[in-house]
């Protein structure tokens, strides 16, 4: 699972469940309005950050995914497997 917190309580705010097995990534968009994950189950997720929505799950990995980021411009995302 992937937990929000509140930075400023410390209260979790939410938490974001999809993917199967562990998840080994993640990152923030640079406008703060999205989440990008990748786990063992090879997969890439999307998330919206203000409600915890799933936006997109990518595929193509054959192996589980080790990392991720945005690019500066928050327009495209890379994701790296072993």
């Amino acid at each position: 699972t992937i937990r929000i917190w509140n930075a400023a309580t410390g209260a979790a705010v939410f938490t974001l469940r999809g993917h199967v097995g562990e998840i080994e990534t993640v990152s923030l968009s640079p406008d703060g309005n999205r989440i990008v994950s990748g786990g063992d189950d090879c997969l890439v997720k999307i998330w919206n950050a203000a409600t915890g929505a799933e936006v997109f799950t990518l595929t193509g990995h054959e192996d589980m995914v080790s990392s991720v980021a945005f690019s500066s411009d928050g327009t495209r995302i890379v994701s790296g497997s072993n």
